[in-house]
C-alpha cells in the first residue's frame, strides 16, 4: 500500500531528494567548521609566540634603550647637613669615576691589521691610551684612599670632618675593589698574551734597525730618542705585568697635604672591617644557585686585602686563611674571555709574609684542589647537562606561557612579579651555565690537560643551552638586557673577536680556514707514497675519500683589501714542511721528492726543489756541533787514516754513523770557511787539557823509573841484541803495569794511556779532515771559474760602465770572494805545522825533561794496542758486537804527533822496534812449521790443530803489527819525519836570509 501511496503522491521523488541534499549540506558545513577549528588549534599550537617578542634572525638591528642619569650629583645629594653633602658628593663622584673606568675598559676597540711589526706600530696608540687609563686608575685609587683616610683619622689633634663612628661606606670599598680587579685583569691579559710580547720584541728589533740608518726610513734621529723612551715607559708600565703591583706600591702618605695613611690606625681598622663585611656577604653566595657576580667581588676582596697589606703592613691571618679556603670551592675565576685567575697564586705572591705563616700542607691542598675539581667536573658534567637541560626547557615553557598570557588590569602587580621571577630565574640559569663552561674550559687550557670526548660533547650542549637562553631573553628591557648580555656572553668562545687579549691574531685567522686543507693534502700524499706499508685502506669504494683537487682550480679570492690564493698557500705549506722534515731526517729525501712529484701530478701544485748544500743530502754531523763537543767526538769515533773517515765506535741503532770529507765540506759551506780556524782553535784548547794528563802520566814515579831502567838496559845490551829493542821487554812492561792496579772495567793504566794517545790522534785526524774538507769546499765553489791564474777584476769593469753603487759593492764582494777561494783552494792552511809549532817548544823545554822518555814507552804501547785491536776485530764475528771495531788509526796519528813534538823520531828509530817484532814472529812461525813437519807422521790431530791455531795466531799478530807500522809510517809523513828540529830551524834561517 505504501508503494501505491508513494506512486500516487505529487512529485514524491524531488521532494525526498531536496530533503536529502539539505541534510548533506548541514553535515558538510559542520565538517568544515570542525576542520577549521582543528587547523586553528594546530596553528596556535605551532605558533612561535616567543618570536613575536624579538625574532633574532629577522631583526638584526635593535635599539639599545639605556637610561642615562640626567641630573647631576649635586642635585641628587641634598640634605640639611652641608658637611654630609660634601662627603657624600666626594664619594659618589669617586664611585661614578670607577664605573666610567670600568665601562671604558670593557668597551670594544677596533682591531689593527697588517704584519706583526705593522700591527704593533698601529697598536702603539692604543697602548698610549691604555697607559693614560692606567695612570688615571692609579690616581683614582690614591684619591679614594686619601678621602677615606681623611674621614677616619686616628689623630686626636686633627679636626674631625664629620662624626664617622658606626658609619661604614661599604659601597666605596666595593667600587675600589672593582677598580683593582680591572688592574688585575690587565695584568693577567699581558701575562697570558704571548703573541703581544713576541711582536713587541720584533718591533723593538725593527726600531734598532731604524736607529742605525734613520735616513733610509725618512725619520729624523731626534724623534727616535723620545719614541724609544716612550716604548720603554710602555713596556715597564704595561707589558711587564706589574700594573697592579705598581698601584699598591704607590706612596699613599702625603705629609705636604697633611694626609697620613700608613700610620692611621682608625682607617686601618675601618678598612679591615669593610673587607671582612664584603667577604662575608660574598662567601655566603659563592657556589650557590643564587650566585651572580660574587666571583668578581671575591677578586675585588682579594685586591683590597693586598692593598691593605701594602699600606699598613699588617696581616689578618684568619681572614687570609678564609680567603684561601674559598679556593677549594672556587679554584679559579674567569676575569674575561679566556683569561683565568688563580686567587691562591695571587695571594701567595702578593702577600708572601702571610704565606710563610701558613702550613705548607694547607697550601699544597689548595693547589691540588684544582685537579680534584677538574676530575670531579669531568665525572659530573654529563649529569649537570641533563639537569640543566630539564631546567632550561622547563623555564622556556614558563617563559613562553607568561609572555603570551594577557595582562589583567586588576592583577597587574601580581603578573609583573611573576614575570620578574621567571626572568631572574633565567638569568641565574644562564650565569650558572656560563660559569661552568668558562671555568672548565679555561682550567683545561691553563693546566694543559686533555679533555675527554664526553666532556667536549657536554660542554657543547651547555653552549647550545646558553645560546637558546640568550636568544629568548632578547626583549625590550634595557637594564635587564645589559645584564643578560653580561651574564650570557660568549667572548670565551671568540676571544680574538671581542677581547683585547687577541687583537694581534687577525692575520692568523686565514690560517685556521686553510690549515685543515693543508693537513688533508699532506696526509693524502703521505699515505699514497707509503701504500707499500699498507698503513690504511685507500680503496675509495670502501673508504669515503674527498676530491680536493677542484679547490686548487679556484682563482684568488678577494677578501676586503687582501687576496686569498688557496693554491699558493697550500704550496707554500708543503714546501716548508717537506724542506724542514728533509733537513731533520736526511735519509727520507727520496720520500719527500716522491711526494713533491705526486703533488704536481694529482693537484697541479708546482713545488720548489729543496736546494741543500752542494746538491747533496750527505750532511752528517755538523762541524759546529763537533767543535763544541770535541772531547765527546774523539772518544766516540774511530779514525781511518787511508780512507780519511771517522766511524762511530758503538751505537744503540742498527747502523753506525760515519763522517767523511764530503760531510765536512758541506758543513763548511753552510757555516763559511771561518769555521775552520775556529775549529782548530777549539782543538788546540782540547789538546792543552789532554797534554796536561799526558805529562802527569809520564811524571808518575812508577812509569818514569821503569822507563829509565829500560833505557839504561837498552843502552847496555844493544850491541848484544843487534841494536834491536827486545820484544820480551816490551811485553813484560805491558803485563807488569797491570800490577799497579786496574779500573772497574778491567783496564790498566797503559790501556788508559793508549786511549789518551788515540784521542789526541783523533783530534789531529779531525784537523786533517777539516783542511781536506775546506779544500774540497773551495774547489767545488770555484769550479765554474774558467781560469784560476787570470781572474777578471769585476769591480773595475763595473766602474768603467758607471753602474750603480749597489752593483759596485756587489762586484767588490764578488772579487773578494773569488780571491779568498782561489787562495784557499791553491794553498790551504798548514794546520799540522801550526799545532806542532805551538806545542813543540814547551815539550822540548828543560822543565819537561820527563817527557823525553816517551820513545821508550812506544813499544809497550804498540803491544797493548795490537792486543786491543785484535780483540775488537774478533768481536765483529760475534753476536754481541759491543766494543767491536776494525780501525783505530788515531793511535798511530797520536804517536807520530807526540814523537814530532819531542823530536824523537831518531831515538825511536834507533830501537828498530818493528824489525825486532818481525824477527820475533818469523822465528816463532818457522819453529811451528818445523814442529809441524816433525809431527806430520804422528797423526795426532789435536796436536796438529793446536799448531795450526798457533800459526794462525802468530800470523794475525804479525799482520796487525805490520798494519800499525804502515799507519805510523804514513802518519809520520804529515809531520815531516824526514827532518829533525835542528834541520827545520836551519831551513827557516836559510829562508829568512
Amino acid at each position: 500500500r505504501r508503494q501505491v501511496q508513494f506512486k500516487n503522491a505529487i512529485l514524491p521523488f524531488d521532494y525526498i531528494l531536496e530533503i536529502h541534499t539539505e541534510v548533506q549540506l548541514k553535515n558538510y558545513t559542520k565538517f568544515l567548521e570542525e576542520y577549521s577549528s582543528q587547523l586553528k588549534a594546530i596553528e596556535e599550537a605551532l605558533d612561535d609566540s616567543i618570536g613575536d617578542v624579538w625574532d633574532f634572525t629577522l631583526d638584526p638591528i635593535a635599539l639599545q634603550l639605556i637610561p642615562y642619569e640626567q641630573s647631576s650629583l649635586l642635585e641628587l645629594i641634598k640634605t640639611e647637613n652641608k658637611v654630609l653633602n660634601k662627603v657624600i658628593t666626594v664619594y659618589a663622584a669617586l664611585c661614578s669615576e670607577v664605573k666610567k673606568l670600568k665601562y671604558e675598559v670593557l668597551s670594544d676597540t677596533s682591531v689593527v691589521e697588517g704584519e706583526c711589526q705593522v700591527q704593533m706600530g698601529r697598536f702603539i696608540s692604543f697602548l698610549q691610551e691604555l697607559s693614560c687609563f692606567v695612570s688615571r686608575c692609579f690616581e683614582v685609587v690614591v684619591n679614594i684612599v686619601h678621602q677615606l683616610a681623611a674621614l677616619y683619622n686616628s689623630n686626636k689633634a686633627a679636626t674631625k670632618i664629620i662624626e664617622s663612628s658606626g658609619v661604614h661606606f661599604q659601597t666605596v670599598y666595593e667600587h675600589l675593589g672593582e677598580l683593582l680587579v680591572v688592574l688585575i685583569t690587565l695584568d693577567e691579559i699581558m701575562e697570558n698574551h704571548a703573541t703581544l710580547r713576541d711582536h713587541w720584541k720584533m718591533y723593538k728589533r725593527l726600531l734598532k734597525s731604524v736607529h742605525h740608518n734613520p735616513s733610509k726610513f725618512a725619520i729624523l734621529e731626534e724623534k727616535l730618542k723620545p719614541f724609544e723612551k716612550l716604548l720603554l715607559k710602555l713596556e715597564g708600565q704595561l707589558l711587564d705585568s706589574m700594573i697592579f703591583q705598581a698601584c699598591v706600591d704607590q706612596r699613599f702618605d702625603n705629609p705636604g697635604e697633611g694626609v697620613s695613611v700608613s700610620k692611621n690606625s682608625a682607617f686601618a681598622e675601618e678598612f679591615a672591617h669593610n673587607i671582612r663585611t664584603i667577604f662575608a656577604n660574598v662567601e655566603s653566595k659563592l657556589g650557590e644557585p643564587s650566585e651572580i657576580d660574587q666571583r668578581d667581588k671575591y677578586a675585588g676582596v682579594c685586591g683590597l686585602f693586598v692593598l691593605h697589606f701594602h699600606i699598613f703592613r699588617t696581616v689578618d691571618k684568619k681572614l687570609y686563611k678564609s680567603l684561601l679556603d674559598v679556593c677549594k670551592k672556587v679554584p679559579a675565576v674567569t676575569l674575561t674571555a679566556n683569561i683565568i685567575w688563580f686567587p691562591d697564586t695571587f695571594l701567595i705572591n702578593k702577600v708572601p709574609a702571610a704565606a710563610k705563616l701558613m702550613d705548607k700542607k694547607s697550601l699544597q691542598a689548595i693547589r691540588s684542589s684544582r685537579d680534584a675539581f677538574l676530575q670531579q667536573k669531568a665525572q659530573t658534567l654529563t649529569k649537570d647537562v641533563q639537569s640543566y637541560y630539564v631546567f632550561v626547557t622547563s623555564w622556556m615553557m614558563k617563559m613562553e606561557a607568561i609572555l603570551s598570557k594577557e595582562q589583567r588590569p586588576d592583577k597587574l602587580a601580581e603578573d609583573l612579579s611573576n614575570r620578574c621571577n621567571v626572568f631572574v630565574q633565567g638569568i641565574l640559569y644562564a650565569y650558572s651555565i656560563s660559569t661552568i663552561i668558562k671555568t672548565t674550559m679555561n682550567l683545561y687550557m691553563s693546566m694543559q690537560k686533555p679533555m675527554t670526548k664526553t666532556s667536549v660533547k657536554a660542554l657543547c650542549r651547555l653552549v647550545e643551552l646558553l645560546k637558546v637562553k640568550f636568544v629568548i631573553l632578547q626583549f625590550s628591557g634595557s637594564g635587564l638586557e645589559r645584564l643578560i648580555i653580561q651574564v650570557a656572553n660568549y667572548r670565551l668562545l671568540y676571544p680574538s673577536e671581542n677581547e683585547p687579549c687577541g687583537p694581534l691574531e687577525v692575520a692568523s685567522r686565514l690560517v685556521h680556514l686553510l690549515d685543515k686543507l693543508c693537513k688533508e693534502i699532506e696526509k693524502d700524499l703521505r699515505l699514497s707514497v707509503h701504500t707499500h706499508l699498507k698503513l690504511d685502506d685507500r680503496n675509495p669504494f670502501k673508504v669515503g675519500m674527498k676530491d680536493l683537487a677542484h679547490l686548487f682550480s679556484l682563482k684568488p679570492i678577494r677578501f676586503f683589501n687582501r687576496f686569498i690564493d688557496i693554491k699558493a698557500y697550500v704550496t707554500h705549506y708543503l714546501d716548508k714542511t717537506f724542506y724542514n722534515l728533509t733537513t731533520v731526517a736526511l735519509h727520507d729525501w727520496a720520500t719527500y721528492s716522491e711526494m713533491r712529484n705526486l703533488a704536481t701530478q694529482r693537484y697541479g701544485l708546482v713545488m720548489t726543489e729543496a736546494h741543500l748544500p752542494s746538491q747533496t743530502l750527505e750532511q752528517g754531523l755538523d762541524v759546529l756541533e763537533i767543535m763544541r763537543n770535541i772531547h765527546v767526538f774523539v772518544s766516540r769515533y774511530l779514525y781511518n787514516l787511508n780512507n780519511q773517515i771517522f766511524i762511530e765506535r758503538t751505537s744503540n741503532n742498527k747502523h753506525l754513523n760515519t763522517i767523511n770529507i764530503r760531510h765536512i765540506a758541506n758543513s763548511i759551506r753552510t757555516h763559511g770557511t771561518g769555521i775552520m780556524n775556529t775549529t782548530v782553535n777549539f782543538t788546540y784548547q782540547f789538546l792543552q787539557k789532554k797534554f796536561y794528563i799526558f805529562s802527569q802520566f809520564m811524571y808518575d814515579e812508577h812509569i818514569k823509573s821503569r822507563l829509565i831502567k829500560d833505557i839504561r838496559f837498552f843502552r847496555e845490551t844493544k850491541d848484544q841484541s843487534d841494536q834491536k829493542y827486545p820484544f820480551e821487554r816490551a811485553e813484560k812492561f805491558n803485563r807488569g803495569i797491570r800490577k799497579l792496579g786496574i779500573t772497574p772495567d778491567g783496564q790498566s793504566y797503559l790501556d788508559q794511556f793508549r786511549q789518551l794517545i788515540s784521542q789526541i790522534g783523533n783530534a789531529m785526524g779531525y784537523v786533517r779532515m777539516i783542511r781536506s774538507g775546506g779544500l774540497h769546499c773551495c774547489s767545488s765553489a770555484i769550479r765554474f771559474v774558467p781560469d784560476l791564474e787570470d781572474i777578471v777584476n769585476f769591480e773595475e769593469l763595473v766602474k768603467e760602465e758607471s753602474l750603480s753603487d749597489e752593483t759596485q759593492k756587489a762586484a767588490s764582494v764578488l772579487d773578494s770572494v773569488l780571491s779568498d777561494l782561489t787562495t784557499n783552494s791553491a794553498e790551504g792552511t798548514e794546520y799540522f805545522k801550526m799545532l806542532v809549532g805551538v806545542f813543540a817548544p814547551e815539550f822540548r823545554s828543560l822543565k819537561n825533561m820527563h817527557l823525553r822518555n816517551f820513545y821508550m814507552i812506544v813499544p809497550p804501547l804498540t803491544v797493548n794496542f795490537v792486543e786491543h785491536s785484535i780483540g775488537c776485530k774478533e768481536k765483529l764475528n760475534k753476536k754481541n758486537k759491543n766494543g767491536a771495531a776494525f780501525t783505530d788509526d788515531g793511535f798511530a796519528m797520536g804517536v807520530a804527533y807526540i814523537l814530532k813534538l819531542l823530536d824523537q823520531y831518531q831515538e825511536f828509530d834507533s830501537l828498530h822496534w818493528f824489525q825486532a817484532v818481525r824477527e820475533k814472529y818469523m822465528k816463532e812461525m818457522s819453529a811451528v812449521v818445523k814442529e809441524q813437519n816433525v809431527q806430520a807422521t804422528s797423526q795426532d790431530e789435536k796436536l796438529m790443530q793446536t799448531m795450526n791455531l798457533t800459526q794462525k795466531r802468530l800470523d794475525v799478530y804479525l799482520q796487525e803489527f805490520e798494519l800499525l807500522y804502515f799507519s805510523l809510517s804514513s802518519a809520520r809523513i804529515f809531520f815531516r819525519a824526514d827532518k829533525t828540529a835542528a834541520e827545520e830551524t836551519q831551513e827557516k834561517k836559510d829562508r829568512g836570509g
